[in-house]
């Protein structure tokens, strides 16, 4: 898709709903023909680096293994190699990475940092998780779904747990395709409102429903898929007993399922065993959290071909 070649992935506002779905059904074929072990070295001699401030393993690994079946190649910058900010400016490592790679990944805390690669750099640079938004699990997310239903009309997804960064995320793409979004969270722990109005400004256009509760079985109830993620983000260790004590009622286990018996449940991993999630439910037979982070790999390389 010639729109997309080029371009920055920082928000999931960033995208279309016909963009998002052109990506998803990308995702899917390269999913099929690899089953088939079909190839398409269509990034042959392209490269990406990989800056991550925090440690990874879904994102590092489905990030440098798509590289390589795409035909391309690419290099790990960890926050000791670089020091963004500290060692150099983000700008400046932006500007010099624009003359060696074809495109940058960056996993960091602010977003911020995000956004003055991407002004900075000359290449696209795509937001691989920051404090505010996480759109490739997002896009990972949408088509497990996908998958699942067939059809992200007449859907909903209630999330469970703190109103973070995949929670933005799934909002924007979510109303973006039609994807009605329940969350459920507790009082202060809400979505950043201005995501929030944007997100219903996108449902009114196609018909989603975008509702914001604080009781987890209201937004269960009736519900197709349960969504949750960690109540302690990385970079909020110092908050982890507050949350605790905040989030209790929120555990996603079989009692608060019982208010929507045959829902799917989704976690974007890692999991807080015995804390957001039981093991009960994170392992039992409505989990689809394998399949979600499989999914990851084959959106993002047809996040890559359609960028680089």
């Amino acid at each position: 898709m010639r729109g997309l070649r080029g371009r920055d992935l920082v928000s999931m506002g960033d995208l279309s709903g016909e963009e998002i779905r052109t990506i998803l059904e990308l995702a899917a074929q390269i999913k099929r023909e690899r089953l088939s072990r079909r190839t398409h070295a269509v990034l042959q001699g392209r490269s990406i680096a990989l800056v991550f401030e925090k440690p990874s393993l879904r994102t590092r690994v489905t990030f440098e293994v798509a590289m390589h079946e795409l035909g391309g190649f690419s290099v790990y910058l960890g926050a000791a190699e670089i020091g963004l900010g500290q060692r150099e400016t983000v700008g400046d490592v932006a500007r010099n990475l624009s003359r060696w790679v074809d495109g940058i990944v960056a996993r960091t805390f602010a977003h911020r940092t995000v956004e003055e690669l991407a002004s900075s750099a000359q290449v696209p640079v795509v937001n691989a998780l920051s404090d505010r938004e996480h759109p490739c699990q997002v896009l990972a997310d949408l088509l497990t779904i996908q998958e699942k239903f067939g059809t992200f009309r007449g859907v909903t997804v209630a999330w469970v747990g703190d109103g973070n960064n995949v929670c933005h995320s799934l909002l924007l793409g979510g109303a973006k395709v039609g994807l009605t979004v329940r969350v459920a969270t507790p009082e202060g722990y809400a979505p950043d409102p201005a995501i929030v109005a944007a997100a219903r400004e996108e449902a009114r256009r196609t018909g989603a429903e975008i509702q914001l509760v604080h009781r987890p079985a209201e937004a269960v109830r009736g519900a197709h898929v349960v969504y949750t993620d960690v109540w302690t983000s990385m970079g909020q260790e110092a908050e982890r007993e507050e949350r605790r004590r905040a989030f209790v009622g929120f555990q996603v286990n079989r009692d608060l399922l019982a208010a929507s018996p045959d829902a799917l449940v989704m976690h974007c991993l890692p999991a807080h065993r015995g804390e957001e999630i039981t093991d009960e439910v994170l392992d039992g037979p409505q989990s689809v959290v394998l399949d979600q982070a499989e999914n990851r790999l084959h959106a993002q390389k047809a996040l890559l071909a359609l960028l680089l």
